[in-house]
């Protein structure tokens, strides 16, 4: 299957919503809503349609028949690779903690301002991370309890490691660094075997908890 960049599905129950974000996704230029969902059984139907997958799933939490959570779990499953940015108004710490376990590369609240709402897809979109203030402390807060690093890391993967935990997108990680993206693609792989995770936010996560990265 292949990605289409730009497409963007929203999945959010509530109609004026979900109109109204389209609108508000569309003003920004390049990005096509190319559907409109009411909860994940939906999106899977969907998906399972397409010859193509789209560049980004905005997903709201809240829904009937096939909830958020669910559906970030079996994204998480049957399609990792396509990007998720959470837009809600649950702002429950348990609830930002396990969307983003389960793979969202963000996750903002429906009363953000449209500049941020705007920043938030293009940093997801193009292969990095976007948290606010809010969502920063509450993984802080998470992963408060530390203990001593296990796995040796080099220089330049600890200098790498310290910059995934920053709002860096890779691409920008690999200019402050110096690298090529094909490298920083390299330290990145060999961390998530070193430490056997699978994304970003679980490699931020195992850093903290073990001692590797300080805040």
């Amino acid at each position: 299957m292949k990605t289409q960049d730009k497409h963007i599905v929203i999945v959010d129950d509530h109609l004026l919503v979900s109109n109204s974000l389209k609108r508000l996704v569309e003003s920004y230029g390049p990005y096509t809503v190319v559907a409109q969902l009411s909860n994940g059984k939906e999106l899977v139907q969907y998906l399972g349609d397409q010859s193509d997958i789209p560049g980004l799933i905005l997903l709201d939490v809240k829904m009937p028949v096939m909830d958020g959570k669910e559906t970030i779990k079996w994204l998480h499953q049957q399609h990792p690779e396509i990007p998720v940015l959470v837009l809600s108004m649950d702002d429950d710490e348990r609830t930002i903690i396990s969307m983003l376990k389960y793979g969202a590369k963000g996750y903002i609240l429906k009363d953000v301002e449209p500049e941020v709402f705007k920043k938030a897809i293009e940093d997801v979109i193009h292969g990095g991370f976007f948290h606010t203030t809010k969502t920063s402390n509450i993984l802080i807060k998470e992963l408060s309890e530390i203990s001593k690093p296990q796995t040796s890391l080099t220089d330049r993967e600890l200098e790498f490691l310290k910059l995934c935990c920053t709002e860096y997108t890779y691409k920008e990680i690999a200019s402050q660094m110096y690298l090529s993206p094909k490298t920083i693609d390299g330290y990145r792989e060999n961390l998530f075997k070193k430490f056997d995770v699978k994304n970003r936010i679980g490699l931020v996560m195992y850093a903290l908890r073990n001692g590797y990265i300080r805040i």
